[in-house]
C-alpha cells in the first residue's frame, strides 16, 4: 500500500450497525405528572397544601425534626390545590365561592384529615 491509499483509507468513516434489537422496542420511559399523585377531594372538601417551614433558618441554626413537625402540625396556612365539586353550593353560598384553586387560606389548628404523599403531607 502506498502512503496515499493509506490516507485514504484512514479518512473513511467507519460504519456501526444499528444498535437496536430487531423486533423488540425499546422502554417508552412514562411520563408521571405530579397532579396525578394527589387525591381528588369529594362533595364539599378542600385539598390543601399546608405551609412547610423551612429546616434551617437564616441565621444557619438547623432546627430539630421534632421542632419542625410540631410547627407543621399546628400550621394554620395553606394553598388550595383542589376543590369537591359540592364545595360552594348557589344555595348555601349565593355570594360565590370565598376561595379558588391557587389561594393561600388560613384554616383551624387542627381541622381536616393530613394524608402523607411521598414523604410530604397533604
Amino acid at each position: 500500500m502506498t502512503v496515499k491509499e493509506q490516507l485514504s483509507a484512514s479518512k473513511q468513516k467507519i460504519i456501526t450497525p444499528n444498535k437496536n434489537l430487531v423486533g423488540v422496542e425499546p422502554p417508552k420511559q412514562k411520563e408521571i405528572n405530579e397532579d396525578s399523585k394527589l387525591p381528588e377531594p369529594t362533595g364539599w372538601r378542600i385539598l390543601v397544601l399546608p405551609f412547610k417551614q423551612k429546616e434551617k433558618t437564616k441565621g444557619g441554626i438547623i432546627l430539630a425534626d421534632e421542632t419542625v413537625e410540631r410547627s407543621q402540625v399546628a400550621s394554620t396556612c395553606g394553598l388550595v390545590l383542589r376543590m369537591g365539586p359540592h364545595c360552594y353550593d348557589k344555595e348555601r353560598y349565593p355570594e360565590g365561592p370565598w376561595c379558588k384553586k391557587g389561594d393561600w387560606i388560613i384554616f383551624a389548628r387542627y381541622a381536616g384529615s393530613r394524608i402523607k404523599i411521598d414523604g410530604g403531607e397533604i
